[in-house]
């Protein structure tokens, strides 16, 4: 039986085990099981290499980062990115993948129109170095809105008029509205959403958070990160059984 799973911490609930367990089922898949693997330190990730089968995992917060010192190599992209949310296990060497780019970029394109030229990342965890390596595929120039905002970034309290119509694409990486705290949102002057923006969660559950709800409320073209999700499982699927075809 091949081992896959998800490593994170506070994950009772993960969409990668009731997606990849309904892949298995529907495909016929009966050698494989996916687990979730709740950790309470990165430290512990021992127990999971542990597993005698395993081929591969996913990961996702607070891990994405933390999860490098503790493997063999990189993919280029996952070094590039700083984050992991793949690995594959492939003779006895752990290797780290980072198929969150993709999952956004593809989901992303369909919905971008000639005045997306710049945009906005809330927030600046594992997850949204993967964003900002999109965006500069795309050739999309964005800023970095932080709570704790370094010199490369702006606070949430330098967001006014004029930086809001400059940048008509704005991504939510931070968990701000995640269930069960729903009223939540991350804190940007709503006011200035016109029909023009694109406002991207990359939460999913809700699928329409707050600050979805207040795009929208705006006329904004809204999209929240179930697409994005499903994208990113597929890739790591494909790392998984196809590793000399994992890029």
């Amino acid at each position: 039986m091949r081992q896959f799973g998800l490593i994170g911490k506070a994950i009772a609930y993960s969409f990668s085990k009731s997606y990849f367990t309904e892949k298995f089922i529907q495909e016929n898949i009966i050698d494989c099981v996916y687990d979730v693997f709740d950790l309470n330190e990165i430290e512990d990730i021992t127990s999971v290499f542990s597993r005698p089968n395993l081929v591969g995992f996913n990961v996702t917060i607070p891990y994405k980062q933390a999860i490098i010192p503790y493997l063999d190599e990189l993919s280029p992209e996952a070094e590039a990115i700083g984050a992991v949310n793949t690995v594959l296990i492939e003779n006895g060497r752990k290797i780290g993948h980072n198929t969150d780019y993709t999952g956004f970029e593809n989901s992303l394109k369909p919905l971008l129109k000639p005045h997306h030229k710049r945009a906005l990342i809330l927030g600046f965890g594992g997850a949204a170095l993967a964003i900002a390596y999109s965006l500069k595929k795309l050739g999309i120039p964005y800023t970095v809105v932080s709570r704790n905002p370094s010199q490369a970034e702006i606070s949430y309290t330098d967001l006014n008029q004029s930086l809001m119509e400059e940048h008509l694409i704005i991504i939510n990486c931070t968990p701000l509205g995640t269930h069960p705290d729903v009223s939540a949102a991350p804190n940007i002057p709503y006011a200035y959403l016109t029909d023009q923006h694109l406002l991207y969660d990359l939460i999913y559950n809700p699928a329409k958070t707050e600050f979805l709800r207040r795009g929208e409320e705006k006329k904004s073209t809204i999209k929240n990160g179930q697409e994005m999700l499903i994208l990113q499982a597929d890739k790591s699927w494909r790392i998984w059984n196809n590793p000399s075809h994992s890029v």
